[in-house]
């Protein structure tokens, strides 16, 4: 089905199901979508990651004011896929509930100091976002979902190639981008709610894709794994 996902100071993947689920583990949050009801049922499902554009942020904040978001994307866009090597855990904003509310922490691991550059961490950066994305995409399809196609506004990390095109790839799943943001959101569900609609499709028939991003050709797989091992040795030890 269709989901959707935000890359700002946390990350998020939200869908909604007409299915009674809930994740065992309580790894991710599951809920009264805002037109359920007893005769049709919709409940959504939200997987939160909470080190996210903190990660991004916090990497800006080491390299110094002069640098912008813009200049590191082309900066982490020199570097080849799988960054060299170099990988980065992004899970230093607090308990993680996808980790089952354990502290991770931030890594940056195996750094090679005759190869390794600023291009390298920017791109390790967003590489481990993105597959901690895909860390929390393989919990949701554990209970049931599997989207065709994720729904983004064109904000935040995704005005990163690089992180939406790994993302994409690491996922599986197509991104398709929006000239939107979370505030947009909530002023056509208010549109909605007060009535200046026909409908929930026709407030959004007026909204269109700015682009849709496929799968490459490019197999991160070898690199995920590598991370997620990394992963699961620093929750086990």
């Amino acid at each position: 089905g269709e989901v959707a996902a935000t890359a700002g100071t946390s990350g998020v993947i939200y869908g909604v199901t007409d299915q009674l689920l809930c994740d065992q583990q309580s790894r991710v949050n599951t809920f009264a979508h805002v037109n359920h009801s007893i005769e049709e049922q919709r409940l959504g499902v939200l997987l939160c990651i909470n080190g996210t554009g903190s990660m991004n942020r916090w990497t800006k904040t080491l390299t110094g004011s002069t640098v912008s978001y813009p200049e590191m994307n082309a900066s982490a866009a020199l570097v080849k896929p799988g960054s060299e090597g170099l990988r980065v855990l992004p899970f230093g904003n607090g308990a993680e509930r996808m980790l089952n509310n354990k502290i991770a922490g931030a890594h940056l691991r195996n750094i090679d100091l005759n190869l390794h550059s600023s291009g390298h961490v920017f791109r390790a950066v967003q590489e481990g976002i993105a597959f901690s994305f895909r860390y929390g995409l393989d919990i949701l399809r554990e209970n049931g979902m599997e989207p065709s196609i994720i729904r983004a506004g064109q904000s935040n990390l995704f005005l990163s190639d690089v992180f939406t095109q790994s993302f994409v790839d690491i996922t599986g799943v197509p991104v398709e981008l929006h000239e939107s943001d979370g505030s947009y959101g909530a002023a056509i569900g208010a549109g909605i709610g007060a009535g200046i609609y026909k409908s929930a499709g026709d407030a959004f028939s007026y909204k269109k894709p700015l682009k849709v991003v496929e799968p490459s050709t490019v197999s991160l797989e070898e690199y995920y794994q590598d991370w997620k091992s990394l992963l699961v040795s620093q929750l086990t030890n």
